[in-house]
């Protein structure tokens, strides 16, 4: 046990086990995110050639969209097993189907040579992915907010949502070089394949990292107590949905205008700048990669201040201010200055981080072990098909249908407004020792657990 009551890992430092979360969840991202930006840029020309621009878009858009439709049963079983057998081997699971659906994809026949079988080979790998991507989320951030301390756990945790943006740099800094150095003709005719195949690379150096830590002190003092006890557990999905889904449904909330905003100002985006804009692919590209390393960056930051202020209140910051800058993003990409378009996205994701940084400890600190995998992954990722698996296609739609970005920033503000509420109404969480948690799992009562949630830890 360590000094705040939490148990110690028995290989390695917490930096390590933290270096093993990011890079996992690096690659992981970098997988996803090179899949919506080469929906934004050349699936519609490859997989869909028989349409206008947009609608081709719109239909590369929607095989991106489909993919988070698996997240929910990613979810549903990484968390259930994860729940069961450990966090640690489920996260190797994950890793290698996301790597492996990835590096296809680069290997894929385009419409030309194989007609729809293409568009259809395209959309069961993407489902591939959101499967993966689904039960991925929930145990990263868990290995590491079960291995820290409850004093900086907003810190710690935050790390592997520096995936995301560690990501999605990568993937439109491939790209960018790819367009950079190539032809339209010469990156269309498979330059576009070689980010999708460097995916095996970086999932043999994940995979070796991650098999490099060892499992989640906390879950496997949890499955000791419940062995001892010798009776017959219900499945973890049972318990949170029937003692925890008030939790659920304040994770849902939280995560919509999270979502939402993210995938409107980090992919559809690059749509709208290039398409109503004017700017070229690479341009557009350029300012996602800035705004993006800024947003790493920040992010640990914004972890950090959680543990001095509160879980909540950085989270309401960042949602009340992503729902004002909505209605400013568009005007400033629209001025067509390089200048103002990376200012735009980067404003848009020091919002954005203000609510992803606290999400890992705050969903983590929501649940009990033995059910903590799955409470946090079916908040997060239910919740996706409603926020991020739409929002690019019904950005692209009311652009398409009113020719004005207005209705995109409105559609913006309403999901700022539902997580605002959402987050109000869940209680705060920040100084919960997940230890003590943990040691009340052996009392048959959820009620006391239920009245402990978000009571702070005695100083």
């Amino acid at each position: 046990m360590n000094g705040s009551g939490t148990p110690a890992s028995t290989r390695g430092s917490l930096p390590r086990v933290v270096a093993a979360s990011l890079i996992g969840t690096t690659v992981e991202w970098y997988d996803y995110f090179l899949y919506g930006t080469a929906a934004a840029l050349v699936f519609g020309k490859l997989f869909f050639p028989n349409s206008d621009p947009l609608t081709g878009t719109l239909l590369s858009f929607l095989t991106y969209a489909i993919g988070f439709a698996a997240r929910p049963l990613g979810a549903l079983v990484f968390g259930h097993f994860g729940d069961r057998i450990g966090r640690k081997k489920l996260l190797v699971v994950s890793l290698l189907l996301m790597g492996g659906s990835t590096t296809a994809i680069g290997l894929l026949p385009t419409y030309d040579s194989i007609g729809a079988a293409a568009p259809v080979l395209l959309t069961v790998l993407r489902l591939v992915q959101g499967f993966a991507l689904g039960g991925e989320w929930g145990g990263a951030v868990l290995l590491v907010s079960e291995h820290g301390d409850q004093r900086r756990r907003g810190f710690w945790a935050s790390w592997p949502q520096g995936g995301a943006p560690a990501g999605n740099l990568l993937a439109a800094g491939v790209l960018s070089l790819m367009t950079t150095v190539q032809s339209d003709a010469d990156f269309l005719a498979w330059g576009w394949r070689v980010p999708f195949l460097l995916s095996a690379v970086l999932v043999a150096v994940g995979l070796w990292i991650r098999l490099a830590v060892d499992e989640s002190p906390l879950f496997q003092q949890a499955l000791a107590a419940q062995r001892s006890r010798k009776k017959v557990e219900r499945p973890p999905l049972v318990e949170v949905l029937r003692d925890h889904w008030r939790e659920v449904l304040v994770a849902m909330g939280a995560r919509m205008a999270e979502n939402i905003s993210y995938y409107v100002m980090t992919t559809f985006v690059l749509t709208y700048a290039v398409t109503h804009a004017h700017f070229s692919k690479q341009t557009a590209l350029n300012a996602v990669l800035i705004a993006s390393a800024i947003q790493f960056a920040l992010i640990p930051l914004f972890g950090a201040l959680s543990d001095r202020v509160g879980r909540k209140p950085v989270y309401l910051v960042g949602a009340v201010g992503v729902g004002a800058w909505a209605f400013v993003f568009f005007g400033m990409v629209d001025t067509r200055s390089f200048g103002s378009l990376v200012a735009a996205v980067t404003v848009g994701l020091v919002f954005h981080s203000a609510m992803y940084a606290p999400q890992a400890a705050f969903f983590s600190e929501l649940f009990a072990t033995r059910m903590r995998y799955s409470g946090a992954s079916i908040g997060a990722q239910f919740s996706s098909v409603a926020a991020g698996a739409p929002a690019p296609l019904i950005a692209t739609a009311l652009l398409k249908d009113y020719g004005s970005a207005t209705p995109i920033a409105v559609y913006v503000a309403i999901a700022a407004a539902i997580t605002v509420l959402a987050v109000l109404c869940g209680r705060e969480t920040r100084g919960r020792d997940l230890a003590e948690v943990a040691e009340e799992e052996g009392h048959p009562g959820q009620e006391a657990q239920a009245g402990e949630l978000g009571k702070p830890a005695a100083a």
